[in-house]
């Protein structure tokens, strides 16, 4: 069994057996982008939104004001 467990992890770790098809597909590049838009409108949306807006603003005033 020893055997059979040390050759199935020497053939992985040296890539024999590694799947041909082991990179993303067109249409997942395409699912992936389009996920990723997604995303950055959505997080867009929320930093401009006015509530984060004037907190970042709040942050970063008493960051530039803050006293060693």
């Amino acid at each position: 069994m020893w055997k059979l467990v040390r050759a199935r992890l020497w053939a992985l770790v040296c890539g024999r057996g590694a799947r041909r098809d082991s990179g993303m597909a067109t249409s997942e590049y395409a699912v992936g982008l389009v996920a990723a838009a997604a995303f950055a409108v959505v997080l867009y949306k929320v930093v401009t939104s006015p509530e984060v807006s004037a907190e970042l603003h709040s942050m970063v005033k008493r960051a530039l004001d803050a006293r060693m």
